[in-house]
């Protein structure tokens, strides 16, 4: 049976990632090939469909773990009656192809050791022919994949499972060396595993030490920065949304999608993360990569790409494997690539406004493609959308992804006056003002003194937070301070927030999710900018307790099961950790 999603951290090495839980079990190691599935998908499913864990062979009476500062090496310490051991691992610095480093240390005692390994392919249903090696170690080869192991520990096969047992004492390292590569290509050098950690340690310390992260909250900020780091994929500059598919939005519901692809949503709002904290880097490549996806005519600009920028992500389901916790369907793709949604436009235009205030080096072609880009939403902007939230139901005029058109031609107009470039100024300008007025108007209702989810809704909706946090109108505006009021009294569960109250008829789908734990940072940033420290500091640090014991959250949380759900983990949850965290200690003087 899976664990808990709060049991599992990350490893990655920009290109490929890994989750280990607290029982020393790797349940989910994605292929560079995100389209071919991974090795192990038994956080979806059973211990059958993949599973890599090295645990103490005897009870275990205390487990501890902690990242190295500043990197993606993780130590698991377990306890046992025998003696001490530590579990390091980590993904090393990509040479080729992707390799995982498992090694076992000895602390005190003699502690006996089991090894056990599931190799399934495309998504736990393949099982691959394995070849145990004389120089130590096994080949697992079908199809395009082959993953080799090296170890020096003696392995034996039972049931199509690879198993091993062994000893290790104080001072004594045993390392494990897991990598992949397509099956038709020979294998890389295999190197000394150490030395490779300790040039993997050194890489993330390099990184890490230029993130700009003060005040009190600077280590989870810290942390927080390298798991965006980690969902970058260097290759190309995209990011993915999340590390994994189909962790679902309420334990046995339907709501379940897989994250492993580059919203443009999600990816430039973890730039700006990246940028105010002073990597300019990720920044210039994701802008190279933006540039090669929306290469086109923007009227087919999609909302989310693969991570080389393909278009076609379409969805299908996975019936053979059972579902994280019954959560079913498994889904691989994600059929809203082909929604339209207004917001995004809003977001990429505030990302390039942002890149030239931090003096990324501009490019024409960039702000070519903004003015492409604005001058479709000169008349795109009165079409209804399926938002923010990618409801399945019909299209509607959602007052945020209205908001968001705003912010499109608001930055575009400013790109002018600031920075001196060519473009319709007045025509942008007159047109800002009129989707502000139809905004205010058509968007706000003065019986509930708030602004509502779509034109002509009563409905509340948690992404209308983000009015005064992209400059829409200020925090303290009474209309605003409404709509807070409003958020408070009907999306608030158990202290955190609701996207919003779902509604078959609206988004396509059967109720049930946790809070949406990004939302309710909003919310923390809303009370910083209207004044409320108090308050924000409270909200800020019962979402900090929602972290797991290594620094990482998912999408939700469940308040009844307390549980984090949802995708894990989630780069827009740590966006909005980051965002709150840095507006906090701002506000504090920082």
């Amino acid at each position: 049976m899976a664990s808990r999603i709060e049991d599992y951290a990350l490893l990655g090495d920009c290109e490929t990632v890994a989750l280990v839980g607290k029982d020393g079990s790797i349940d989910w190691l994605c292929l560079p090939r995100f389209d071919s599935g991974a090795c192990f998908a038994a956080l979806l499913g059973t211990p059958d469909h993949g599973r890599w864990q090295i645990a103490p062979a005897s009870p275990i009476k205390n487990v501890s773990r902690r990242y190295r500062d500043g990197t993606l090496i993780l130590e698991t310490i377990y306890e046992t009656a025998e003696g001490v051991v530590t579990l390091i691992d980590g993904m090393t610095v990509r040479a080729e192809h992707p390799v995982v480093i498992r090694c076992v240390r000895g602390e005190r005692g003699q502690v006996p050791m089991k090894m056990h390994l599931v190799v399934r392919f495309d998504y736990g249903s393949i099982v691959p022919w394995v070849t145990h090696l004389e120089e130590g170690g096994l080949l697992a080869t079908a199809g395009p994949d082959t993953l080799r192991l090296r170890t020096r520990v003696p392995l034996r096969g039972e049931n199509h499972h690879t198993v091993a047992e062994f000893t290790v004492s104080q001072g004594e390292e045993v390392p494990f060396m897991l990598s992949w590569r397509p099956s038709h290509r020979d294998g890389q050098p295999a190197g000394d595993p150490m030395r490779l950690l300790h040039k993997t340690e050194k890489s993330w310390r390099e990184w890490s030490e230029g993130c700009h992260c003060t005040g009190p909250w600077a280590e989870p900020m810290k942390r927080s920065l390298l798991t965006l780091k980690a969902l970058t994929y260097a290759p190309t500059g995209g990011v993915v949304a999340a590390a994994t598919t189909s962790l679902p939005e309420q334990l046995g519901g339907v709501r379940n999608w897989d994250y492993r692809l580059c919203w443009l949503r999600d990816a430039t709002l973890t730039l700006h993360a990246l940028m105010a904290a002073g990597q300019k880097d990720e920044a210039r490549a994701w802008r190279e990569w933006l540039l090669r996806a929306a290469a086109g005519s923007p009227d087919q600009l999609q909302i989310m790409y693969g991570l080389a920028g393909e278009r076609r992500l379409s969805e299908w389901e996975v019936p053979w494997l059972p579902g994280y916790e019954g959560s079913r369907p498994v889904r691989i793709g994600n059929g809203a690539y082909e929604q339209f949604q207004l917001d995004v436009y809003g977001e990429l235009l505030d990302a390039m406004y942002l890149s030239r205030q931090i003096g990324l080096e501009p490019e024409r072609a960039e702000w070519e493609l903004e003015k492409v880009i604005v001058g479709f939403l000169e008349t795109a902007w009165e079409h209804p959308d399926e938002g923010i939230w990618e409801v399945r139901g019909p299209r509607r005029h959602f007052t945020h992804s209205k908001v968001m058109a705003w912010v499109a031609f608001d930055r575009a107009v400013k790109s002018i006056e600031k920075f001196q470039l060519e473009g319709p100024l007045d025509r942008w300008r007159a047109l800002r003002d009129a989707v502000h007025r139809e905004v205010c108007i058509k968007g706000f209702d003065t019986s509930k003194n708030s602004f509502v989810q779509y034109f002509g809704s009563k409905e509340p909706d948690a992404a209308l937070l983000m009015i005064p946090l992209v400059g829409f109108l200020p925090a303290d505006d009474p209309r605003m301070v409404g709509t807070v009021a409003c958020i408070e009294r009907e999306l608030m569960h158990d202290g955190f927030v609701k996207r919003y109250n779902p509604r078959e008829e609206v988004d396509g789908l059967p109720p049930g999710e946790g809070v949406f734990l990004p939302c309710t940072f909003w919310l923390a940033d809303n009370y910083v900018l209207c004044g409320r420290r108090q308050e924000a500091e409270i909200l800020f640090r019962r979402l900090l307790g929602l972290c797991n014991d290594v620094g990482l959250i998912s999408e939700e949380y469940d308040p009844q099961t307390r549980r984090l759900v949802g995708n894990f983990p989630q780069a827009f949850t740590h966006v909005g950790l980051v965002n709150t965290a840095r507006n906090l200690t701002q506000l504090n003087g920082g």
